[in-house]
């Protein structure tokens, strides 16, 4: 069977957390999104992994309602790179805890801990836990692994051959990703990083994989590709959408060539702000290849945003929070899930009104003109007028899921 996957998340206890990220809430919202399996986030906080402890459970996998969780973690090294760990049960998490007990001092304070630590520790200690690890969210400039080392080996060293998979992260896609030689062989996931259930954060980056059962094995099985399970898709943002895709002041987010940054030495010359190297820009730099070379495993990505801000941008409101925003998401969503309609559904028999139906058209066909973030201010993305389409230069094109 085929499910949809967010296995980054956090909880109401890390930092600048929504109090509403709270288990029943998180099963509530990600039924309705049509997301299966969710990552707890934060399993190391004791009050965290205690509610978790209440849900029912087998074979690592707790479930709320229709929803499914596997035991999961962010942790910050020493060098401020960020590290997913997925765990494969209670008792791994605890054996986790008690070895980074000594090398945090905010285990208990904050879901996200900061180790000291550097990433072929965390991942030696991982790894005899029985978990999977790789890096949060990778070519962001402050705590992706990419920010830091030129290569994903000089972090983890002698434990590189264990590392299974990289989180692309918001500013990121299997294009950018494929053009860097060392990971050829990973599993790429695609994951929300959500600080909050709303249906424009929860998911609104996901994975869809082929697992025979509802358990942390078969999940651990299509990660690492094995028994011929594996990741059939990733859906994700444009990669311009992103607030760190192009290279920009972060205080003023006038943009710059990755020249001119080292022209200005990482100073911007209108506000003396700092400028972060985007990551595009970043991964020109680390490119091996001019154009990305996909391997044979790799499953399509797709691009699309979620489906209330799809609606707010076809009926010309500002915030996917408006009333009339929220009453089309639920109409919508009250007999399908919100990926179905994205994803599936016919939309020549969808209820709803035609300007949505449209956007949502444009989105499945890549027919969006897109203005990039940077510098952490998130990118606009737009829907052409009738008259623009034929003017289009950033607009981009996807092939449709029917054709694979």
């Amino acid at each position: 069977m085929r499910v949809y996957l967010d296995l980054h998340i956090h909880s109401k206890y890390s930092t600048a957390v929504s109090r509403e990220m709270n288990l029943p809430e998180i099963a509530r919202e990600a039924a309705r999104k049509g997301v299966k399996i969710v990552g707890t986030g934060d399993c190391l906080f004791p009050k965290w992994l205690n509610e978790i402890k209440e849900l029912p459970n087998s074979e690592g996998i707790f479930w709320m309602g229709e929803t499914y969780f596997v035991l999961s973690v962010e942790v910050e090294d020493s060098s401020r790179v960020h590290h997913i760990i997925l765990v494969p049960g209670l008792s791994n998490a605890e054996e986790l805890r008690e070895r980074f007990a000594s090398h945090s001092s905010n285990l208990d304070t904050d879901g996200r801990p900061r180790l000291h630590m550097d990433g072929a520790e965390i991942a030696d200690i991982a790894f005899e836990a029985e978990c999977l690890l790789g890096p949060s969210h990778s070519f962001t400039p402050w705590t992706g692994i990419y920010a830091h080392y030129k290569t994903i080996k000089k972090c983890y060293l002698e434990k590189f051959d264990h590392i299974k998979f990289i989180e692309l992260g918001l500013s990121a896609d299997t294009d950018y990703a494929d053009r860097i030689a060392e990971l050829s062989n990973l599993t790429f996931l695609s994951n929300s990083d959500a600080h909050s259930p709303k249906s424009n954060k929860l998911a609104r980056e996901f994975n869809e994989m082929e697992i025979s059962a509802f358990s942390f094995q078969e999940m651990k099985i299509a990660i690492c590709r094995e028994k011929g399970r594996r990741t059939t898709l990733n859906v994700g943002f444009y990669p311009e959408e992103g607030k760190y895709n192009r290279t920009a002041c972060s205080s003023c987010y006038r943009q710059f060539g990755s020249s001119q940054m080292d022209e200005f030495s990482g100073r911007c010359p209108f506000c003396n702000g700092i400028i972060k190297l985007g990551v595009r820009d970043r991964i020109d730099r680390l490119a091996d290849y001019q154009l990305p070379a996909h391997p044979d495993h790799r499953p399509p990505y797709l691009h699309l945003i979620p489906l209330t801000e799809i609606i707010a941008m076809a009926l010309g409101v500002k915030t996917p929070y408006t009333t009339s925003v929220q009453k089309c998401w639920n109409e919508l969503v009250a007999e399908r899930t919100e990926i179905d309609i994205l994803l599936w559904a016919d939309l020549s028999n969808l209820e709803a009104e035609p300007r949505v139906v449209k956007a949502i058209d444009a989105f499945r066909s890549g027919k969006v003109i897109i203005s990039p973030g940077g510098g952490g201010k998130y990118g606009e993305i737009h829907i052409p007028i009738p008259s623009q389409e034929s003017l289009i230069s950033q607009s981009h094109n996807q092939t449709s899921l029917l054709d694979y």
